[in-house]
Parts: C-alpha cells; structure tokens; sequence
C-alpha cells in the first residue's frame, strides 16, 4: 500500500500444507535493499528459491553497476525470471515494493509467469486477495502519513485474514519511508511492528 513518499508491505504468519498450519511465523516479505522490498505468497520452497535467485543476480547488478536496481527495473528482472520458467514455474505471486526516482513509492504484482500489474494506490496477492481487496478498498485514502498508513494496512490485513481459512496467526507490517528515523524511534522494538 503507498502513502505520501512512503510504502508499506504487509503478510500474514502462517505457513500451512492445505488445512494443516505448518509453522506461524513463516516470513514472506524479503529485503532486497533499503528502499526496495520483495513479498512472495505461494509455495514456501519455490519463494525462498525465487528469493535467493533474485538476491543473487542483484548482487551482480550492484557490482556491475555500482549503485542499487531501482524498483521499476527489479520488477523487469523479476517479471523476465519469472517467464523464462513459464513451462515449469515457480509457484508464487510477487509483490515488489519500493522508493523509485525522487523517493515516489512504487508498488507491482504479477502472476506466476510475470505478467506485471501496476498500481499507484495497494496491491495484494495470496489466498485471501478477495477479501484482501475490499478491505484495502474501503479502507485505503491517498497521500497518507506513515502512522496512518501503519494503522491501515494492519487492519485492513487482519480483517482479511480472519475472514480466510487458509491465512492467519497475526500478521507483519513493514513501513518504509523518507521521514523513517522518527518513525522508528517511536517503534523502538521492531517486534511491536508484528501483530
């Protein structure tokens, strides 16, 4: 979800095999750098495969180019990776999170074979992305602050995942943005972020 040069990005806990939860503190929302995010919903072997592929190649990229992938150009990477396998994919719905070009938020989803989907206000993917969508549409406003945008997507998550047999044990909420050092020093603990 994008606020006012600010993002957010947001998963549930749990990792489950049909009906089965697994574990409850399964991470799908990856660091790729500072400013740019990568969240992986689908199968748990195939992100963290996806995960480590696209780490990899943007190391590369940081030694060739000596600077940082910009989101625009990381989601081109992704979306190629991801159709090149289309015979065989990987089994998961990015979402590609990030601070582009004078620190304007950037936010794509795309399927399994890396069809991209653009937005400028949320995206969502995974098993409860019906819901997920009339939570965040209902609830979402445009250029908000980071605590609103905090507020937001957190209940907009939970309201969704309680409404989803297959999502669920609370939920992670990462917020990046320009004006980060006040906003962390009142979450000093990044646990309190984690509902």
């Amino acid at each position: 979800m994008v606020g006012k040069n600010c993002f957010a990005i947001a998963s549930d806990r749990r990792l489950g095999v049909q009906l089965q939860t697994v574990a409850t503190d399964f991470q799908r929302v990856f660091k790729i750098h500072g400013k740019l995010y990568i969240g992986l919903s689908g199968l748990a072997t195939d992100a963290q495969t996806l995960y480590q592929r696209l780490a990899f190649k943007h190391k590369l990229y940081q030694l060739r180019e000596e600077r940082d992938m910009k989101p625009e150009t990381f989601a081109s990477l992704v979306s190629a990776l991801l159709y090149e396998k289309r015979f065989g994919p990987y089994f998961c719905q990015p979402i590609i999170a990030g601070l582009g070009e004078k620190d304007q938020p950037f936010i794509c989803t795309m399927d399994c074979i890396g069809a991209k989907e653009l937005a400028k206000d949320f995206v969502v993917s995974g098993t409860a992305s019906e819901s997920l969508y009339g939570a965040c549409e209902s609830m979402y406003k445009p250029d908000m602050e980071p605590e609103e945008l905090f507020e937001t997507i957190s209940q907009a998550l939970l309201s969704s995942v309680d409404r989803d047999c297959l999502s669920g044990w609370g939920g992670y909420v990462l917020i990046v943005a320009l004006c980060m050092q006040k906003f962390i020093s009142k979450f000093a603990n990044p646990r309190k972020m984690c509902y």
